[in-house]
């Protein structure tokens, strides 16, 4: 079953199959059944088209979903990175943003820009290697 452009799996409770899509989580997909008035515990394949048309329209209503909310995600880390925020310059350099530590911690650092498609390699430590005389 297709639902927002996404396959909805058939044999899942519809609470946990609506968090396929990008921008439901459980307890927003919670929210929209209560709403609708379907009884969470129900199998997706066993929804009416009725039920499937309430569960559409309270969701293009309320809620961002899928492209719209990439595309505004997209959008705010542009922002960040042209206002050269700290945020956006740690974006930029594909390293965490929120205050974690890196000498310990994310130790597997992107290998260069389009990191994505060339994979991640491991940094050393940073310390010489002592050489025994």
């Amino acid at each position: 079953m297709r639902l927002f452009g996404v396959n909805i799996p058939d044999e899942k409770k519809v609470s946990i199959a609506l968090t396929s899509v990008h921008g439901i989580g459980l307890t927003v997909a919670g929210r929209i059944l209560k709403e609708a008035k379907i009884d969470e515990g129900k199998r997706t394949k066993d929804l009416s088209q009725d039920e499937l048309s309430q569960i559409k329209q309270i969701v293009e209503r309320d809620f961002r979903i899928e492209g719209e909310l990439r595309q505004d995600v997209r959008q705010h880390i542009a922002r960040l990175k042209n206002i050269k925020s700290y945020r956006g310059t740690r974006h930029a350099k594909h390293l965490p943003m929120r205050g974690q530590r890196t000498k310990r911690n994310a130790r597997t650092v992107p290998s260069g820009i389009g990191a994505m498609n060339r994979g991640r390699k491991t940094m050393g430590s940073g310390r010489r290697k002592l050489t025994l005389k």
